[in-house]
């Protein structure tokens, strides 16, 4: 039965950008399987089409042959076509086993880059980049929400990060330029950092890859939970300090050469160290969600109550209370029996964790 359970993730896929709230979630989950079955589309026979999930525009499409689901991953670009939607959507597919979250959603301030003119080629540009990445309407403040896998939504913001560190790098470079004609409140642009944000990259722009490491936040409050001491001797062994800056799903860690061994070797080795750290967590994590969704308080809390006893029976499970749901993660086999505890305790029927 283990055997059959580690199997099927591999025949399952993820599939972003799938409209919301169009039409109703059963008729939204057949035109997915309609879809995924096309022999143009590089499909066959599904097994299972998980949608909704805890995740808005996100579903889980399970073939019942392993190959199938190499195909479909393999084409790439796909446009969700039915007589029952009004226009054709763009979908992003990935495997469900490349990364411990299978889809992460952040919104990005592009602000700093200049006009709304500039930023819509910029997103553009970003989308051949990305190709794997679904990006919504670009707003007129600058804002755009981006949705995709994990390690490309990394790679993106590593990739806005270094732009922004190229601009500061050039304004920093005219000031100099400048320096002789100074006037008395002549108003800054605002890039949308910190101006120690700004110092860093100006000062380090030769140390651009060992200043940052990008992870998804949950990955992040179970490395400082259960491995918050290893962490810290990676740092203190290298020689560097570190903060991080939380931005919704996608952390950064901002690591800082010591004052006793500064120079970038020290910062890449904590980088280096840090991502082998990451690279192993990434390989056994997974993240099961329980909703409280259609449920009362009372139900809630009792939910919330089974969590808390049974933390002292899974030591190795990060269990996170939020108001509408509850996400535990850890070993694959360890959140599969911690949920089918707590459902057992209200009285449910156990999810499998891949759902």
């Amino acid at each position: 039965m283990a055997t059959a359970q580690a199997a099927k993730p591999k025949r399952t896929i993820v599939v972003c950008g799938v409209p919301d709230g169009l039409l109703s979630d059963d008729v939204m989950a057949d035109i997915l399987m309609i879809h995924f079955q096309k022999g143009k589309n590089k499909g066959g026979d599904v097994e299972d089409v998980a949608y909704p999930t805890s995740t808005k525009g996100v579903a889980y499409v399970t073939f019942e042959d392993e190959r199938d689901a190499e195909n479909v991953l393999r084409k790439g670009d796909h446009c969700l076509e039915d007589k029952r939607l009004p226009v054709g959507y763009p979908l992003k597919v990935s495997s469900y086993g490349k990364s411990i979250f299978t889809c992460v959603t952040c919104i990005l301030n592009l602000s700093p880059f200049g006009e709304k003119y500039h930023l819509e080629s910029l997103v553009q540009d970003f989308k051949k980049k990305f190709p794997n990445l679904s990006f919504g309407p670009l707003q007129s403040n600058g804002l755009i929400s981006v949705q995709g896998p994990f390690l490309a939504i990394s790679a993106l913001q590593k990739n806005i990060l270094l732009n922004i560190k190229h601009s500061l790098s050039e304004q920093h470079v005219a000031r100099n330029l400048k320096a002789s004609d100074h006037r008395p409140g002549t108003r800054q642009a605002n890039s949308g950092l910190s101006s120690e944000l700004k110092n860093n990259f100006v000062r380090n722009e030769s140390k651009e890859e060992g200043l940052t490491v990008a992870l998804d936040t949950d990955t992040y409050l179970y490395m400082i939970t259960f491995r918050d001491e290893f962490y810290q001797r990676i740092l203190k062994e290298c020689g560097v300090t570190s903060y991080a800056a939380e931005d919704g799903e996608v952390t950064t860690i901002y690591l800082k050469s010591g004052k006793t061994e500064p120079g970038s070797r020290p910062l890449r080795c904590a980088k280096d160290r840090v991502e082998g750290l990451l690279a192993e967590l990434y390989g056994f994590l997974r993240k099961e969600r329980l909703s409280h969704e259609m449920s009362n308080n009372s139900e809630k809390r009792r939910r919330e109550r089974a969590c808390e006893m049974l933390r002292s029976q899974y030591p190795n499970v990060l269990v996170l209370l939020y108001p509408t749901y509850i996400d535990i993660i850890g070993s694959s086999l360890d959140i599969y029996e911690f949920a089918r505890q707590v459902n057992k305790m209200m009285g449910n029927v156990p999810r499998e964790p891949w759902r």
